[in-house]
């Protein structure tokens, strides 16, 4: 593969949409200035499970400003209901608590709220099921798992090989139900025009593709794709809940089909996110290791249940990374849903990764406790020479670099095996490790296209979108190197369907896709135009396919280090120190990417201490509703906090070398806060988020 040369890739470019976002000119998807627009607040059940007997809508629509109630019974009927978390409004059935049955469109977003809540819903009330739990009958295998891997694996004889272990480790771990919560909330602005070859559909949506949520939304309306156009140039955050069309993009066109071509706004609430934008499922996860005297792993078994919807599965796939971390004879995965009447979970940062690494490293961590062998160590001498889930070589593995690079700048090597309580007169201090690991992917469907304006410029359109991780800058840069130009000679032009097909950002593989499509590109346009081209010459092309994709493994790898502080009267947790050394290939932006790592990192703190959706199975929903209830890591939460990138190119994974940044610095963070809290306490907590009350008994 023929790299790019890089001159200002690798560089701390400065955001190039960083002045717009600073002094408020970007606009985010409700803000968009449109004509005459209408807002719209739904109705939502109020029951977990049953039908809609009746909707009294009268007083609603006699309000002065309301312009259209949609209910259950008279909402225009949708082409394509084979999704049913999108086919809403179609019947009376309740899924679960807080579902979409209507909605009210009015002039001002204050009516509509008021005129909502004037609408009354009866119900014929069934007893429904949220409670997630390792003890249900009920629990069944899906037939694959997410991204399309196998639901179960089994190589050699996993039993046999535990029970002639000489040491074993065999616990159960869980962790809690999250929601992403970006910044900025689910959003769309819907509004129906005329046109040449039929009716068109304009939306401005706060989404992590814009093909997508075409592809998705034409069909449902009957539609071709070429009739609707999505517009999202800047997205304030998404963590996966918008890679795809969620309920609220159906209500906002079904309600705009009633307001004869005005634009209806539509933005969840805080706490109507939590049941209606996608969340990260809980799971139980039962993990047995087995390996001789000296650590080497000789049997391991990961075996996870986890919490899917009855309106529509999801199965976090947090078994996979367990069948390619460590080299063992003896490997068995499994993953089992409860299926329940609740939300449909969906993508939350590193999904499968996250929960399962969280505990496989606290496993290791255990298994290094009891085999008396340093944790880093014990992950060194279990390194597998070759991928073990497909038995490829690596196209670069150097989680040993990570750990050591790691050991050295936090000083590890000072760190005393067992915790002492007299080491500080307030505050017990312990550290601890964890590895980390993603898929380095890159998906196809993506183009580009370069456009030579004059005077040395050129236009770049791509329809990606970039969710605030810095795909502006980045493509920017790879652009300039792949025609040879100044950064300053490019304009970049994404976040419109109106540009050429670009896949999800999502599952790190943004830049990968669409800096691989920009580069063939600009080969293309070299080759078609040469070096002095004239204006409005043009070449476009697609990402093309990784010959060496199907040879060679290809991840990204890291580590983790945290020292966390607990206080010997309170038991209240902090982290005092936190330290992630990643190999993620060529750096293409060494500011963003090390922003994209520190925040991955955060939210790994915050998943380890903080964040857990509360379900009340009484009522059948989520109580903790806003960010008052459901606790994010804040600054103060946050202390020193540095994340450093090896030197390092991947040859065998694109034209520019690189690899995805924007989810492995989650992976694994959890597991080394927890670590380094039972290095400090003794006690060993295998559930996140960790509370007080978890320590206090010791």
């Amino acid at each position: 593969m023929t790299l790019v040369e890089p001159r200002v890739i690798g560089t701390p470019a400065e955001r190039v949409d960083a002045h717009d976002k600073v002094t408020g000119a970007a606009r985010y998807a409700f803000e968009h200035a449109v004509d005459d627009p209408t807002y719209l607040f739904p109705v939502l059940s109020t029951i977990g499970r049953g039908r809609v007997a009746a909707m009294y809508t009268a007083d609603a629509a006699a309000l002065d400003g309301v312009v259209a109630v949609l209910t259950v019974f008279d909402a225009p009927r949708l082409g394509d209901i084979s999704d049913a978390e999108l086919a809403i409004l179609q019947h009376p059935d309740v899924h679960f608590r807080g579902q979409f049955l209507g909605a009210v469109v009015a002039d001002s977003p204050e009516v509509a709220r008021h005129a909502a809540g004037l609408v009354r819903v009866d119900y014929e009330a069934a007893r429904h099921d949220t409670d997630f739990g390792s003890g249900r009958d009920d629990l069944y295998a899906p037939e694959e798992v997410n991204a399309g891997f196998p639901t179960d694996t089994e190589d050699g004889d996993v039993d046999g090989a535990l029970a002639a272990a000489a040491v074993t480790v065999d616990q159960v771990y869980s962790t809690a139900m999250e929601h992403n919560n970006p910044m900025e909330p689910h959003a769309t602005i819907a509004r129906w025009t005329s046109g040449g070859a039929g009716p068109v559909l304009t939306l401005h949506d706060s989404t992590q593709g814009v093909h997508s949520v075409r592809a998705t939304l034409a069909p449902l309306f009957g539609l071709e794709v070429e009739q609707v156009r999505v517009i999202a140039p800047y997205v304030g955050g998404g963590f996966g809940s918008k890679g795809l069309p969620h309920a609220h993009n159906v209500l906002a066109v079904m309600a705009a089909q009633r307001t004869a071509g005005r634009p209806v706004k539509f933005a969840l609430t805080r706490q109507q996110m939590f049941a209606l934008s996608a969340y990260r499922a809980p799971t139980v996860q039962h993990i047995r290791l087995g390996a001789d005297a000296d650590g080497r792993l000789t049997a391991l078994s990961h075996e996870v249940i986890t919490q899917s919807a009855k309106i529509k599965e999801f199965a976090e796939q947090a078994a996979v990374p367990s069948r390619m971390m460590y080299s063992t004879a003896a490997r068995y995965t499994t993953h089992r849903l409860a299926s329940l009447d609740v939300p449909a979970p969906s993508w939350m940062r590193a999904p499968g990764e996250t929960p399962g690494m969280f505990a496989a490293e606290v496993a290791m961590d255990e298994l290094a406790d009891a085999c008396g062998i340093d944790p880093i160590e014990l992950r060194i001498r279990n390194e597998p020479e070759v991928d073990p889930s497909t038995g490829r070589p690596w196209s670069g593995r150097r989680l040993t670099d990570c750990l050591r690079e790691g050991a050295r700048m936090f000083g590890w090597s000072d760190r005393d095996a067992p915790a002492r309580p007299g080491s500080d007169p307030e505050w017990l201090v312990g550290t601890g490790v964890a590895a980390a690991t993603y898929p380095a992917n890159t998906a196809p469907g993506s183009v580009a296209r370069i456009v030579y304006q004059s005077d040395g410029r050129y236009t770049v359109q791509i329809g990606s979108v970039d969710i605030g991780t810095g795909a502006w800058t980045a493509l920017t840069q790879i652009a300039a190197d792949a025609l040879g130009c100044p950064l300053d000679a490019i304009d970049l032009h994404i976040g419109d369907t109106d540009y050429p097909s670009a896949t999800v950002a999502g599952g790190s593989t943004g830049t990968s896709s669409w800096g691989g499509a920009i580069v063939a590109a600009a080969r293309a346009f070299r080759d078609e135009h040469g070096t002095s081209p004239r204006p409005g010459a043009e070449s476009s092309a697609g990402t093309p396919e990784n010959p060496d994709a199907g040879t060679v493994a290809l991840h990204s790898f890291g580590a983790h280090f945290v020292e966390a502080h607990v206080h010997r009267v309170t038991c209240e947790i902090r982290v005092e120190r936190m330290l992630g050394v990643f190999s993620i290939g060529r750096v293409i932006n060494a500011r963003t990417v090390r922003s994209q790592l520190l925040g991955g990192m955060t939210m790994g703190v915050s998943m380890a201490l903080h964040e857990s959706s509360v379900n009340d199975p009484r009522f059948g929903h989520v109580v903790t509703q806003d960010l008052a209830s459901y606790h994010v890591s804040t600054h103060a939460d946050i202390r020193y906090l540095e994340a450093v990138c090896l030197d390092d190119v991947d040859g065998h994974a694109n034209a520019m070398g690189s690899k995805g940044a924007g989810e492995i610095g989650i992976v694994g963070a959890a597991a080394a806060v927890a670590n380094a809290v039972h290095h400090a306490t003794g006690i060993r907590v295998r559930k996140v988020p960790i509370h007080l009350d978890d320590l206090l008994p010791g």
